[in-house]
């Protein structure tokens, strides 16, 4: 077994970990980021194929690296990756890949990150992971017919993995609703199952966007407006926590247009197949899961969560064991708190906190 000691360990290099890792850096306080995969970005680089960032380029760079591309495109996620990747290299920021977390545990005056043969004793362990770590699907689904494909959205990647026959795709969030449009106009007869998130009420890759609209709504409303500092933030913040974020750039008028049919939420099943809330039984060959992700967390051993899983925390400080944190998490400030032009600001509060 081998032991270190550094007084801040970070788990995960993703834009959320990196965001720390650079503001504890400008501050002079040492650190190091664990990452499980084998280079910084492979989570994105793992997503399926056709997917973009949902925001424009000018709104996807961290603090100090403007995204390399036109203010306007919209990345791929290997470019998404790659720039992540470029980030940690261009600030020569403590990253160690392939380095999986197994158990974090409390000892006097810290913690103990517990990494294969590896052990080290923190003053601060920050989680940025976000709350993505499980694929959440219903019980009911084992019950589904077995010729039936079932895909999670994390383990999606394109319409070729696919039977021939139609899809329900159940969850009409951005990743239900990016995933339902590519397999529709694949050829696939295509239900998108689940409530109405909402939607951004303009079209974010249109003209009005680029005059100051995206500006307004992402800078503006997500991330200055709706905070846990306001009445407004704090009165949306428990519906954005279950129902998720509106459609950006899908809108509900792209899914008409590609054959794409809205229906009720998957509650059941029957005879093997999936049955509406309105009783309707769908007669399909393939389900993908875009049902979200349960937290995961199991593998923190200090008592901050809640009966759902989730951390209990003030601004990303766990409530009750001074020196862990989160960031990344769903609406942890800001409803810009997942979002890449939002999470600087919660790292850089997290960091100054530690550095101090």
């Amino acid at each position: 077994m081998r032991h270190e000691e550094i007084q801040t360990v970070i788990i995960g290099a993703g834009q959320a970990g990196l965001s720390v890792a650079y503001h504890l850096s400008r501050r002079g306080a040492p650190c190091v980021v664990l990452e499980a995969n084998a280079r910084v970005g492979d989570t994105w680089r793992q997503r399926w194929d056709s997917l973009r960032l949902f925001t424009p380029a000018r709104f996807d760079g961290l603090d100090g690296f403007p995204f390399p591309a036109s203010p306007h495109a919209f990345p791929t996620k290997d470019a998404m990756a790659d720039y992540l990747e470029a980030y940690a290299r261009k600030f020569a920021l403590p990253v160690r890949t392939g380095v999986k977390v197994d158990r974090v545990t409390s000892t006097e005056g810290g913690f103990i990150v517990a990494a294969g043969d590896l052990e080290i004793r923190a003053e601060h362990v920050v989680v940025a992971m976000a709350t993505f770590q499980a694929p959440r699907v219903p019980s009911f689904a084992a019950e589904l017919d077995p010729a039936i494909v079932q895909l999670h959205s994390r383990d999606y990647r394109n319409p070729g993995q696919l039977r021939k026959g139609g899809v329900l795709v159940v969850g009409a969030g951005n990743s239900g609703a990016e995933i339902a449009l590519e397999l529709a106009r694949a050829g696939y007869r295509t239900w998108l199952s689940g409530r109405d998130v909402g939607r951004v009420p303009f079209r974010i890759e249109g003209t009005a966007a680029r005059l100051g609209l995206a500006r307004l709504v992402l800078r503006g409303l997500f991330h200055r407006v709706l905070t846990l500092d306001t009445p407004m933030g704090r009165r949306v913040r428990p519906k954005v926590m279950t129902q998720g974020t509106p459609l950006i750039r899908v809108q509900p008028r792209d899914l008409a247009a590609a054959g794409v049919v809205r229906v009720p939420r998957t509650a059941s099943v029957r005879g093997g197949r999936p049955v509406l809330d309105d009783g309707r039984e769908l007669d399909v060959a393939n389900v993908v899961w875009c049902t979200g992700y349960v937290p995961g967390f199991t593998w923190i051993d200090v008592p901050v969560f809640d009966r759902q899983g989730d951390p209990r925390h003030v601004r990303g400080e766990a409530s009750d064991a001074p020196g862990l944190s989160f960031v990344g998490l769903h609406f942890l400030y800001a409803m810009s708190s997942t979002m890449i032009h939002g999470v600087g600001r919660d790292a850089e509060y997290l960091a100054a906190r530690i550095a101090a």
